[in-house]
């Protein structure tokens, strides 16, 4: 069955929508240009919640050592994901400092992208293949855009078979985004959302179910 993630939760209230309708992932975005950036103590406070019930995952985008020592102490996560400019040998050194499984994010236009994750087989515990955001697209976030790239560069010839698909899934089309990747994990923020940053309980309750219907 595909696991689901369920990124970006920021209250209470949304956690348990996401714990109770069966998320295997819930992250916590700490950069603070994303409307869904949490503090070290909201963090903290969301990840008691979530501990035991769902794997927890601090997102971070080049972020310092100082930064995820931080992270590291205060809210005790289950996995780092790097969704900035991070190297294969960077993510190594995240690895080594923090002692935790790093998930890399990899920002997909075309094939060339995917296949640029594999330089990353290595020191990535597990690669995230998300969308590019064109150079056009004013106020671009490294991640929760609310964009998709073309699922089928994820079909025949695609080497990396532990990975997560993101990238403007939403619950209307997850279940075909599984189809065509046989994605083992999908990951959603702004998909689930009713504002930026603001999530909507019923969208994520929507998704896990489809998700796992069709996973």
């Amino acid at each position: 069955m595909t696991a689901v993630k369920i990124c970006g939760l920021s209250t209470p209230e949304t956690m348990a929508a996401a714990l109770d309708a069966g998320a295997d992932m819930v992250g916590l975005v700490f950069y603070a240009r994303s409307p869904r950036h949490v503090s070290l103590e909201q963090a903290a406070g969301l990840a008691a919640q979530a501990r035991g019930r769902a794997a927890i995952v601090a997102l971070t985008v080049d972020a310092s050592d100082a930064e995820l020592a931080a992270i590291v102490q205060g809210v005790e996560p289950d996995f780092v994901q790097a969704h900035g400019a991070e190297t294969p040998e960077r993510i190594a050194a995240i690895h080594a400092l923090t002692g935790l499984p790093v998930i890399k994010a990899i920002k997909v236009r075309d094939a060339g992208d995917v296949a640029a994750a594999a330089a990353f087989s290595e020191a990535a515990f597990l690669i995230l293949y998300d969308a590019k955001a064109p150079e056009a697209l004013t106020g671009a976030l490294p991640g929760g855009n609310g964009l998709a790239f073309d699922w089928n560069l994820l079909g025949h010839g695609h080497s990396m078979r532990r990975f997560m698909l993101s990238g403007g899934l939403n619950p209307d089309n997850v279940a075909r985004a599984i189809t065509v990747t046989e994605a083992p994990i999908v990951d959603v923020s702004s998909g689930v959302e009713r504002a930026p940053g603001v999530k909507d309980e019923a969208l994520i309750r929507k998704f896990i179910e489809q998700a796992k219907r069709h996973g």
